[in-house]
């Protein structure tokens, strides 16, 4: 069995769940955020949309210095953060798909300067600084969409907005 039908078989569902949580980020309320130590709606829905690189970076490289990464994308609106995401998270799970056991066990270190942030094999990583940290954020995405009165796409199940059935 290959390690993305053993390790990612759940990767397309996320991917598509992420979108669709995207799709809803309206634009206009770039600057909105619930509270004054929250992100803006548009840093939170960028970060979620450009992760699935970081993804990228993983597997094609053998560590990332976060001090020597590029400026953030320059989005100005919805359309363009669903083409950044379209863009990095299909060439992720194209990676994902042919990825072999040698590279899924291969190190990847993620460190600021000197100092090592994370450090293991490429596929644990990928599960973990990407699907997960992609999931935690989508969540903040559902409830800021909420707050906003912009109707929440169900996740892994149902949401009040979309009851079982409707999508």
């Amino acid at each position: 069995m290959s390690p993305f039908k053993l390790l990612f078989h759940d990767a397309k569902s996320e991917m598509a769940t992420t979108r669709r949580i995207l799709e809803r980020v309206p634009d206009g309320n770039d600057a909105w955020r619930p509270h004054e130590k929250s992100s803006t709606l548009a840093a939170l829905a960028t970060h979620v949309a450009q992760l699935p690189g970081l993804g990228i970076t993983i597997l094609t490289k053998d560590e990332f210095d976060i001090t020597s990464r590029r400026p953030e994308p320059g989005i100005t609106s919805n359309a363009e953060r669903l083409k950044l995401f379209d863009k990095v998270s299909g060439e992720f799970m194209s990676l994902l798909e042919s990825l072999t056991w040698d590279q899924a066990a291969a190190s990847w270190r993620f460190r600021a300067g000197e100092r090592t942030l994370a450090e293991g094999a490429k596929a644990q990583l990928a599960r973990v600084m990407i699907f997960t940290h992609i999931a935690h954020h989508r969540a903040q995405l559902g409830v800021y969409l909420r707050l906003l009165g912009i109707p929440v796409p169900g996740t892994y199940g149902p949401s009040a907005d979309e009851p079982v059935g409707t999508r």
